[in-house]
């Protein structure tokens, strides 16, 4: 069967389509098309590689000025590198944080001293300021193995989004069974920086974590807590590909859960997300107090350090209060 008639494409160019003319991605189809090489498609010099040095590098330098070629290669060192030994999951965390917080370079002071400071990689509070690219049918090799993902979205050229879509009358889970697990085994190094796992065969959409099981995997429904909800991959594409909305969930609303002797990793879900924000807005607005029967479940249900992390609250604050 003849790639345009294949089992996803049609979901696949809808998704591509809506992330490029509405939410405003660059969109990339790599499919016997990408040319290797620092001035290729990508900049990617082997299928092996999943971060895209070239634009990696490019944001450093826009976002960290005063970094010199040497410190800017230490920059890159150092988010690349990682433990042998580390697991996956451990490895993610690490780069999690790296990409929040930023990541420490070495700075030589005029009086010969050195000191240590923070080189941002992302600019969560200038969306526009970052390059949002969605490749499409991406091949990824490991030693032993090669793989063609549907979609791989990546700030600056970090892949934090990845898709996995089938026909609309395949079942949503095969995608999870058939190639997302696949994938963590041959290609582990895709999900090294990853913050968001979306399956879908376009009429039902789940978005999930690293690590999670996938009944643990949800659905992305509303946009706002009054729209009617619809479970379709569009919706979910637009509550969470926006780029000041994707750049908010990464910032705040990831957690590493180390209880139980394992990590966890957390995404919120949509009304926790909706929920948080809104109850920032208000707290803002009312100096922490807002009255609203209608939300007194939707205050017990959201986490606390989800509110912590988007308010800015110190550690005595305390969100607000629904009666």
């Amino acid at each position: 069967m003849s790639r345009e008639y294949s089992e996803n494409v049609l979901v696949q160019n809808s998704a591509g389509n809506l992330l490029q003319n509405v939410l405003g991605w660059e969109v990339v189809l790599a499919y016997n098309s990408e040319k290797l090489g620092p001035d290729g498609t990508l900049g990617r010099t082997s299928y092996g590689e999943v971060l895209l040095t070239r634009y990696f590098r490019q944001a450093l330098l826009r976002l960290n000025p005063w970094l010199t070629p040497n410190q800017l290669d230490e920059v890159q060192k150092k988010f690349t590198a990682h433990v042998s030994t580390a697991s996956l999951m451990q490895i993610n965390e690490e780069k999690y944080f790296l990409l929040r917080d930023g990541i420490p370079v070495t700075v030589k002071r005029p009086d010969g001293r050195t000191e240590i400071r923070s080189a941002a990689v992302i600019d969560f509070k200038n969306p526009e300021n970052n390059h949002f690219l969605a490749v499409k049918e991406m091949k990824i090799h490991s030693q032993l193995y090669r793989r063609r993902t549907d979609i791989v979205g990546f700030v600056n050229g970090i892949p934090l989004l990845f898709i996995e879509l089938k026909k609309p009358t395949v079942d949503v889970q095969n995608a999870y069974i058939d190639n997302y697990r696949d994938y963590l085994d041959t290609i582990p190094q895709l999900f090294y920086y990853n913050a968001f796992l979306m399956l879908s065969n376009g009429l039902e959409a789940k978005v999930g974590t690293l690590g999670s099981k996938y009944e643990f995997f949800h659905e992305w429904k509303r946009l706002k807590e009054s729209d009617a909800g619809s479970v379709e991959l569009e919706t979910m594409l637009r509550g969470i590909c926006e780029k000041k909305t994707f750049l908010d969930l990464l910032e705040n609303f990831i957690l590493y859960d180390h209880s139980g002797g394992h990590t966890t990793k957390i995404l919120a879900r949509n009304h926790q997300y909706l929920g948080v924000n809104e109850a920032v807005s208000a707290y803002e607005k009312t100096a922490g107090w807002v009255c609203s029967g209608t939300r007194r479940g939707l205050a017990r249900a959201t986490p606390w350090s989800f509110w912590r992390r988007r308010s800015g609250a110190s550690l005595q604050a305390r969100p607000p209060l629904w009666y």
